[in-house]
């Protein structure tokens, strides 16, 4: 039985949230095979809630449940690397152009300054720490764009498209060579949108995605 547990959360739920950690943490990576034993292990829960736990993903597509043999993580493909930055960018843009329509401009100025921060740091030298910061500092800037078009249905779609783009990136490291241009991406696109040009914004996050994936090796 499903109790909640001392923050009120469900078991499965907080296994769930686990599982979700292990894969945007890189501590299970694409197209890696794990034992429900070891699953459970990792995740310190019964096996019961990890059972429904691993049930979620698979509806989510982030895993394959190999009967009698453990959990199989989803592939990054040259196909699903396309599709999930893809669906990513339909949403982005729309994102940009919705921060434009509210004139909301003058709250990028924080995410610009950081942006900043990390292309100067990273023009003087890549380290450890400073490519996490990176990863962080592109994650707020694709959250602040699927939070402007504050729509429910959409948030758990990109939500759900993430958590695969998550596991995803944590198949091939965030590189030095990637960080410089795509700090540069974004402040276009975030330039474009203080500048309150909805067309020269989504443009300018289309070609983050073609950056993107050229630099994943898929020409479009």
């Amino acid at each position: 039985m499903n109790m909640p547990d001392a923050d009120g959360l469900l078991l499965a739920d907080k296994a769930f949230l686990a599982l979700r950690d292990l894969f945007t943490g890189g501590g299970l990576r694409a197209g890696q095979f794990v034992s429900m034993p070891d699953l459970v292990k990792s995740i310190g829960l019964p096996i019961a809630p990890v059972r429904e736990a691993v049930k979620r993903a698979e509806s989510a597509a982030l895993v394959r449940v190999l009967p009698k043999r453990g959990v199989a993580v989803m592939e990054a493909t040259p196909e699903l690397v396309r599709e999930c930055f893809h669906l990513r960018t339909i949403f982005d843009q729309e994102g940009a152009r919705q921060l434009v329509r509210d004139g909301v401009q003058g709250k990028l100025d924080t995410l610009r300054e950081t942006h900043q921060r990390v292309l100067d740091a990273a023009r003087s030298g890549i380290t450890p720490p400073l490519q996490r910061e990176a990863m962080a500092v592109d994650w707020a800037l694709h959250s602040t764009l699927a939070d402007a078009l504050d729509n429910n249905s959409a948030r758990e779609i990109y939500s759900r498209n993430r958590d695969r783009i998550s596991i995803i990136q944590h198949s091939r490291p965030l590189l030095p060579d990637r960080i410089v241009p795509a700090m540069e991406e974004h402040l276009e696109i975030i330039d474009r949108i203080i500048a309150g040009d909805e067309e020269r914004a989504a443009e300018a996050v289309r070609d983050h995605f073609r950056q993107t994936l050229r630099w994943w090796g898929i020409i479009i």
